[in-house]
């Protein structure tokens, strides 16, 4: 038996409801890209959240369009497989042979766990990669480490995102799960980071919000504070202080890129908080940081 809370009783539980409406009669029909990684989808049980969110936001009226990541699943089956790899500032060295794990644990193993359990909530996700319909052209990524270029192989980024298949599957009822592979003019593979991906996703179908669900609270400000919405001068200032760094740099770059191009709002997220998504979409205090254009 679940054990009884203190926000249980069913007045406390009405104005979560109550409270919620707006928000559901505002986003009806939106479009939402979620960006899910890191402890998100290494605890089953926040796995499991994820899922019961998404489908919830279906059913609400809202098309939700998810991209994942999958870093660390990818890192563990290169051990087991005793294939060594390194980094160049964050970014994975990709030959073919890491291409193909790669590839193998994306497609073949997460992104397929993810529709599953969106699927078992009553929803109907599809898994897709940027190679299905066109969907990512990617180019190859030209990355600079100590003043000198280095090529890391078959490492891409985003040349131009196709929306028809996303808008077919959004007609259908169908909520897309997407892995970061794109394809290169030649039907090569090219590995990309999911936090662009899931930007340009969002600028392509011009959303209504973008959200990437994040291992830290959200963004943290010079005294190590949550900051509940940032402006571009604010980020670029954190930037320079090097308070914003390491993995948080994608992700918040994504987000002012999208913001600049279209997409209404951008939110940074604590995805080890359980319900975080509806958390952030459907209360007035969210659970993360809020990005905006200016």
């Amino acid at each position: 038996m679940r054990e009884s809370r203190p926000f249980d009783t069913p007045g406390q539980k009405a104005e979560v409801l109550v409270e919620a409406l707006p928000f559901i009669r505002r986003f009806a029909g939106r479009t939402f890209v979620v960006k899910i990684g890191g402890r998100a989808m290494e605890d089953a049980r926040l796995l499991d959240d994820f899922a019961e969110d998404v489908a919830l936001l279906k059913f609400v009226g809202i098309q939700p369009v998810v991209v994942h990541g999958g870093g660390p699943q990818i890192n563990k089956t290169l051990d087991s497989l005793k294939i060594p790899y390194k980094f160049v500032d964050g970014m994975r060295v990709t030959d073919p042979e890491t291409l193909g794990v790669v590839e193998m644990v994306l497609l073949g193993k997460l992104n397929k766990e993810i529709v599953t359990m969106i699927n078992s909530k009553g929803a109907k996700a599809v898994g897709l990669s940027g190679k299905d319909g066109n969907l990512i052209r990617a180019r190859k990524l030209l990355a600079e480490s100590g003043g000198k270029k280095v090529d890391l192989g078959q490492v891409g980024t985003v040349a131009a995102v196709e929306t028809e298949v996303l808008r077919t599957l959004q007609r259908d009822h169908f909520i897309p799960v997407i892995a970061p592979i794109g394809a290169g003019t030649k039907g090569e593979g090219y590995n990309i980071n999911a936090d662009v991906v899931a930007g340009r996703v969002s600028e392509a179908l011009q959303a209504e919000k973008l959200i990437m669900m994040t291992d830290q609270s959200g963004i943290l400000g010079e005294d190590g504070g949550l900051v509940a919405s940032l402006g571009r001068t604010d980020i670029q200032r954190l930037l320079q202080k090097g308070v914003i760094r390491d993995g948080m740099i994608p992700k918040v770059s994504a987000c002012l890129e999208a913001v600049t191009h279209g997409v209404k709002k951008a939110h940074i997220v604590d995805g080890r908080l359980p319900h975080a998504l509806l958390l952030e979409i459907f209360t007035r205090e969210g659970a993360g940081t809020e990005i905006l254009s200016k």
